[in-house]
């Protein structure tokens, strides 16, 4: 059972709102909860247990995971099973590459990050002046590239235990509704499959000619809430802490 918790702030009090909502929900369980700052956790200087939920940004938490001795979890953006409903190309390469690429007159590529400390955010590369998004980012980077798609509006789908809990639209046109039927096969398969986790978001959008497809799967230990009910959050957080690290909730 998780007795503490160490959620991270960014200095002088202010914190993301997935933080904000983490700290007031657990103080109302009567879990007690204390900020920190990323320094803290480098420096060594937080008392880390596992029955402790630590909170934050990715690479925090994978940090606090590995002072912990834990294995890290695999941070795979699409699973195996669900590779039908990207319904465009994606493969591997390397920010060099993609410099190349664009000053080869390639056509347009998306590239993000393969790992999640987000030396870069996502973004379409069509041009040299869109270079600039990698100053100081090494030609070495590995990346995810993808054909350029246009999406009308993207969702994030919550899960937990294999059971959707929420749905929260985030960019885009929200009246463009994703199918339903789609995002509830593609739980089904992450559960038959077992490549999902107990807690997790997955993204998906609505194209331009109207099929619904998967934009990203992300793990629930350091995600996004883009709204949701704090209580449904802090679950979604505790149960894969505690998978994570063996802990009974």
């Amino acid at each position: 059972m998780i007795q503490k918790a160490f959620i991270q702030e960014n200095g002088n009090g202010r914190m993301e709102p997935e933080m904000a909502d983490l700290l007031a929900e657990l103080d109302h369980r009567g879990i007690l909860v204390e900020t920190f700052t990323e320094k803290r956790l480098h420096r060594r200087q937080l008392p880390l247990a596992v029955d402790t939920l630590v909170a934050g940004y990715i690479p925090v938490v994978l940090g606090a995971l590995r002072q912990l001795g834990i294995d890290l979890p695999n941070l795979c953006d699409c699973p195996q099973c669900l590779q039908a409903f990207l319904y465009r190309q994606i493969w591997q390469s390397t920010v060099g590459q993609i410099i190349q690429q664009i000053y080869d007159d390639h056509a347009p590529i998306f590239a993000k990050p393969q790992n999640r400390k987000k030396q870069f955010t996502g973004h379409v590369f069509a041009s040299p002046s869109d270079l600039m998004y990698l100053q100081g980012t090494s030609h070495r980077t590995p990346v995810y590239c993808s054909e350029v798609v246009e999406w009308l509006s993207e969702y994030r789908v919550f899960v937990i235990r294999g059971e959707i809990v929420g749905i929260k639209h985030y960019w885009g046109n929200p009246s463009v509704s994703i199918d339903l039927s789609v995002i509830t096969e593609a739980v089904q398969l992450l559960n038959v499959f077992g490549e999902g986790t107990a807690a997790y978001g997955i993204d998906f959008g609505v194209l331009s000619d109207g099929v619904t497809a998967l934009i990203e799967w992300n793990d629930g230990f350091a995600l996004g809430s883009y709204g949701l009910d704090k209580s449904l959050y802090t679950d979604l957080v505790l149960i894969r802490w505690c998978e994570l690290t063996g802990v009974l909730i």
